[in-house]
């Protein structure tokens, strides 16, 4: 009879275990055993929706809005400039690139305006400036645990976005990438002939635009990508992008809180997840809240980039100057900021901002 009993008590343990038996209530009553396994059906629909991945071949949604305001504001400028009386019936030199000072439309209109000789024709100077002050001050790159990997890699995506702003503007194996292009759609250096005629220059070997205003030349004749529209879209789009991803995995909140896990990355074995997966323990703490001196300066640079960005368009370059300027500082950010994210080498030595 005892083992009969054990018997028994034996295999109900095994079926309550099992899920199949039942459970007696306090009162005597028995009811269905109520087990802890969620089907996997359940478990999907009840999963929210805000966990799709953003591309990793293309910018997030936040980065795509502060795209946009790049085009918004030439298409503003340009639009204001074609409507506005005062602006269109302007005297403009399309070869000196400006207008008459004694007839510009407005203060900015002027080649000569302040912010344009000490902040524009020194544009590159003030990013970097700006850089470096947030990565000497930012508490993120102070951290007595943070890895001096975060330090490189910054330095090395002020590195390589110095270098395509460098043969862009400045010098590519000889003329720099915006002089070649002029060339190449046909335009030459109107040499002065004073010059010419005292063999102070040789028109077949003026090949830049500097080297062409030295001599008393002019610049005409070919298609002149905005040089001005390049450094201003590529300069603030840097510091947004180095400035506004640190913000965000710091807990910055406010404007940059919202895309804190929005970049997905495509791992070595081809899967995709959030670029916070790379990020260290460190990174993964709260608690530096405040921007900081750095961070204020280098986003009063973007402002100012974006200010003179308008000026420019209204007072400046035809719109298609404009339109290839801005393409070209999309083809100069998109290896240093898109690219690494799904090429799991390259961002092992770029790095991305804020990881």
């Amino acid at each position: 009879m005892n083992d009969d009993n054990s018997t028994y008590s034996l295999r109900s343990r095994q079926q309550t275990t099992m899920g199949g038996g039942n459970d007696e209530t306090s009162n005597g009553s028995t009811r269905p055993f109520a087990t802890s396994y969620s089907s996997p059906s359940s478990s999907t629909t009840s999963t929210p929706m805000s966990t799709r991945r953003t591309s990793p071949f293309l910018p997030t949604p936040l980065e795509t809005l502060a795209l946009a305001a790049y085009p918004a504001l030439l298409a503003f400028g340009t639009l204001f400039s074609a409507l506005s009386p005062q602006t269109r019936g302007a005297p403009y030199d399309a070869a000196a690139q400006s207008h008459h000072p004694d007839f510009a439309p407005s203060y900015f209109a002027r080649k000569d305006n302040a912010v344009n000789v000490l902040f524009v024709k020194r544009g590159w100077a003030w990013v970097t400036v700006a850089f470096a002050v947030f990565v000497a001050t930012h508490p993120s790159f102070r951290r007595v645990d943070s890895p001096i990997r975060k330090v490189r890699t910054a330095i090395t995506r002020w590195a390589l976005a110095t270098a395509g702003w460098a043969l862009v503007t400045q010098w590519c194996l000889g003329p720099p990438l915006i002089d070649r292009g002029f060339r190449f759609t046909g335009g030459r250096c109107e040499v002065a002939a004073e010059a010419v005629a005292e063999g102070t220059a040789d028109e077949a070997d003026v090949f830049t635009a500097a080297a062409c205003r030295a001599v008393g030349g002019r610049w005409s004749g070919g298609h002149d990508i905005s040089g001005h529209v390049f450094l201003l879209v590529l300069g603030s789009f840097f510091l947004l992008q180095e400035v506004g991803w640190v913000a965000a995995r710091r807990g910055g909140g406010g404007f940059f809180g919202g895309a804190r896990e929005e970049r997905c990355v495509v791992m070595s074995d081809g899967a995709v997840k959030g670029a916070g997966v790379e990020a260290g323990a460190a990174d993964d703490e709260r608690g530096e809240r405040e921007l900081g001196i750095g961070s204020k300066f280098a986003l009063a640079v973007v402002a100012l980039c974006w200010w003179m960005l308008l000026m420019t368009a209204i007072y400046f370059h035809t719109w298609f100057e404009k339109f290839t300027g801005l393409l070209v500082a999309a083809m100069a950010i998109y290896p240093v900021y898109i690219l690494p994210r799904w090429i799991p080498a390259l961002r092992t030595f770029i790095g991305l901002p804020g990881i």
